[in-house]
């Protein structure tokens, strides 16, 4: 670990992990994304079977971020903020098992925090938040076609219709809640 560095992870899922992974790439603090699966019983699950909705994994991405810049109960609001956590397995039109909201916690500190947060946006939500908030097992990353998907491939349908309205909310709502990167392009 870096001096003056305080590097911490922690995985999540609220649909597809390009769009979640587009969202935190643009938040100061957070120094890597990798998307991939968990939650499942399949071994080293590709995009294609996860795909099926019969492995039990989700799209998640790992997020590393440094604590000192940007913290825990930060990062779990952004979560909370970019997705409706009280439909069950679907986010848009994304429908099915893998889209699932989760958090996969990696220690107590996670979980309480977790637990914490998802208490206090009950209050923003008239339906049940029914976010699975369960131990991170094993992550497996996505294929490498799968990585940083947004920038990669800005001018595909996806990214333009459901990513970048993704991306306006997020400047626009959480602006005043934490400072987005310099380079923050919409």
């Amino acid at each position: 670990m870096l001096k003056g560095v305080n590097l911490q992870s922690i995985t999540f899922g609220n649909g597809c992990f390009w769009c979640l992974e587009a969202e935190l790439q643009r938040i100061k603090g957070v120094t890597k994304i990798t998307s991939g699966y968990a939650g499942g019983t399949v071994s080293n699950p590709t995009y294609e079977q996860v795909s099926t909705g019969t492995t039990g994994h989700a799209e998640v991405v790992q997020a590393e971020f440094d604590a000192d810049i940007i913290s825990l109960d930060d990062m779990l609001r952004i979560f909370w903020t970019t997705h409706n956590p009280t439909t069950l397995n679907r986010a848009g039109n994304d429908t099915g098992p893998q889209y699932r909201s989760i958090i996969l916690y990696a220690n107590d500190e996670q979980r309480v925090a977790a637990e914490k947060t998802k208490a206090q946006q009950q209050a923003n939500w008239d339906d049940p938040i029914i976010t699975q908030i369960v131990p991170l097992d094993h992550f497996w990353p996505a294929e490498a076609d799968e990585q940083n998907y947004y920038n990669r491939h800005p001018e595909s349908a996806y990214c333009a219709f459901v990513i970048n309205p993704k991306l306006q909310k997020l400047k626009m709502g959480l602006k005043s809640l934490l400072k987005l990167k310099e380079e923050y392009q919409s």
